[in-house]
């Protein structure tokens, strides 16, 4: 497995990388935006690990560019910041995952083995009235084709797999979010009103409804 760490903190890189590297894990190292994705551009990555304030470029405009080239690699990004309008930033430029510093080195690891998890455990492709989701590409289907993120297709696959019932924001959290299961209820909005705007993005006949206190579900519109 190959990780890419983008973090302009040198000492903070180093102590990440030496963990990783017990960890077994393959590690290059960039110390800004603009490096990153020459990594990125250059070397296929299980997973990236990606500081949200850098010089040169920071890391939510390299998220944006990454999916604007249909890479999906699993992004987890770093920040110093705790704010919740700052985490929604970051998972709606298109990472995946977040972590606010400081941080424990073992729920890193855990949350790297949650997104390498989504992107190497290949299923069947899974189909739902109009649309269709691949595993191998990330990508929603129907009328259109929208490219996901992992959490959003992790989610999406979940709805599928849960058609005709209401989720629990309680399942939604401890089923997709999984080892993250106190995850803030404001960031499950921001990934439910993605996916609205993808189903839409591709014209499919389907929409995912809320019922105050009980949950979301697929539904026609």
């Amino acid at each position: 497995m190959r990780i890419l760490v983008v973090e302009d903190d040198r000492d903070l890189s180093s102590v990440i990388t030496r963990y990783l590297k017990i960890e077994k894990y393959e590690v290059d190292q960039a110390y800004d935006g603009e490096e990153g994705l020459e990594y990125i551009h250059q070397l296929e990555y299980d997973c990236i690990i990606m500081d949200v304030m850098m010089p040169k470029l920071d890391g939510l405009s390299v998220v944006r560019q990454m999916r604007e080239e249909n890479n999906s690699t699993p992004v987890l990004i770093l920040t110093a910041r705790s704010m919740v309008d700052d985490k929604v930033m970051g998972l709606d430029s298109g990472a995946d995952d977040y972590l606010t510093k400081p941080f424990a080195t073992k729920e890193l690891s855990a949350r790297l083995r949650a997104l390498i998890r989504r992107k190497t455990n290949i299923v069947s492709t899974l189909t739902y009235k109009d649309i269709t989701l691949d595993p191998n590409t990330y990508e929603l289907k129907s009328k259109g084709v929208a490219k996901l993120t992992a959490k959003e297709y992790k989610l999406m696959e979940f709805l599928i797999k849960n058609q005709g019932i209401y989720v629990s924001t309680e399942k939604i959290m401890s089923s997709v979010w999984e080892y993250d299961a106190d995850v803030d209820v404001s960031v499950i909005w921001v990934f439910i009103s993605s996916l609205r705007k993808h189903l839409e993005e591709v014209n499919s006949d389907l929409t995912i409804k809320a019922q105050r206190r009980i949950g979301y579900r697929l539904e026609d519109k």
